[in-house]
């Protein structure tokens, strides 16, 4: 019983001194918590909202101070042209216009009702719903109070109308989302266990000793991939299209072109794994850890960026697919060109140039 106990205690010894071993036992789990407790949530906060007010008196001026002051919304622009709704919406950032009409107040007064109208991006079906239902609450909330001050009480009427996903239809926003998602994994995924493979295999001195040079090697072994995910990118628009009815308003020929630009940064990254795992199972390891979650959780995928804490936010900005979901619903959903997704689109082209000039340095390091 003493050598038995010996053992266990000599096993504890090494799961302390093993750092990496700690990090899966205590350091995974924690870091899920707090990441899940952040964002999973159905709150709303920090969007940005604009206000189209052809009135501008003392009421809409309440009605819009109260709705700011929330907490729930921020005021990016006051609208001064009907025509300039949809190129705002198409811009991204704003997700609810709501404009009050002429003479508000007047009408509120003699015909003791006024029509308040909520415009929403619908893009994303479930948050463009939670911000027309908070809103609403804020609206009825001012109307509630100030009808406790009067004798004869009005009404304000909130019509709620969804730009680019009038039916609600979630498969708009999982379609997008589900795209970068298999991409990502698929195309990182089988490029990270492939030079993990060679040094498995044995086969690496055979590359070490062929006129090739690295950057040679590397993009060798990724060009297979990127047709093969081209193919695999091809056939999820087109049951998209064909299945769930997901329309392609703007260019075909921009999103394929944007697809096969984010299948590239995916390889990039999937062989930069594979230059530093020792093994394929560490490759994979890597892949699926590193990329699976972040993906789901902090690509806007699922849960709205602008309701995690200011850390996740800044996180989010390291992560391909929250560009590459921008620009497909940008393309699918709303018909933009490229002149509305240069942004994002070299920000993609930066990462994958990162990842292929670390890959070339790392692979060189290993032929050294």
């Amino acid at each position: 019983m003493k050598q038995f106990i010996g053992f266990v205690k000599k096993e504890f010894l090494h799961i302390f001194r093993d750092m990496r071993t700690m990090l899966v036992l205590f350091g995974l789990p924690i870091a899920q918590l707090l990441i899940f407790g952040f964002v999973v949530t159905n709150e709303i906060r920090n969007i940005k909202i604009a206000i189209y007010d052809r009135s501008k008196d003392d009421i809409t001026i309440k009605i819009s101070n109260k709705i700011i002051s929330s907490g729930y919304f921020l005021l990016h622009e006051n609208l001064t042209n009907i025509n300039d709704i949809e190129n705002i919406f198409q811009q991204g950032d704003v997700k609810e216009i709501i404009v009050f009409g002429p003479d508000f107040a007047k009408k509120l007064e003699k015909e003791r009702t006024a029509n308040i109208q909520l415009l929403a991006d619908a893009s994303d079906a479930n948050t463009a719903n939670l911000i027309v239902n908070y809103t609403m609450a804020i609206i009825s909330d001012y109307m509630k109070k100030e009808n406790q001050l009067t004798e004869t009480p009005f009404q304000i009427v909130p019509e709620a109308r969804m730009y680019f996903n009038e039916e609600m239809r979630s498969v708009y926003m999982f379609v997008p989302g589900t795209m970068a998602l298999i991409l990502m994994l698929v195309s990182a995924l089988m490029t990270s266990v492939s030079i993990a493979r060679e040094k498995e295999l044995g086969t690496m001195e055979v590359l070490l000793v062929s006129p090739l040079k690295p950057a040679q090697i590397i993009i060798g072994k990724v060009i297979p991939y990127v047709v093969l995910s081209f193919i695999n990118a091809v056939i999820i628009i087109v049951l998209g299209y064909y299945v769930f009815n997901m329309p392609v308003k703007g260019s075909l020929t921009l999103l394929l072109a944007e697809s096969l630009l984010f299948i590239s940064l995916a390889l990039s990254l999937g062989i930069f794994i594979s230059t530093i795992a020792k093994s394929q199972q560490v490759a994979m390891f890597i892949s699926m850890f590193a990329l699976m979650m972040p993906t789901i959780l902090l690509s806007g995928f699922i849960f709205p960026i602008e309701n995690m804490p200011v850390i996740l936010q800044w996180l989010s900005h390291i992560m391909p697919p929250k560009y590459f979901i921008i620009i497909v619903k940008n393309i699918m959903l709303k018909g933009v060109g490229f002149s509305y997704v240069w942004k994002e689109t070299l920000i993609l082209i930066g990462m994958m140039m990162v990842f292929i000039a670390l890959s070339i340095k790392k692979f060189k390091i290993r032929l050294d």
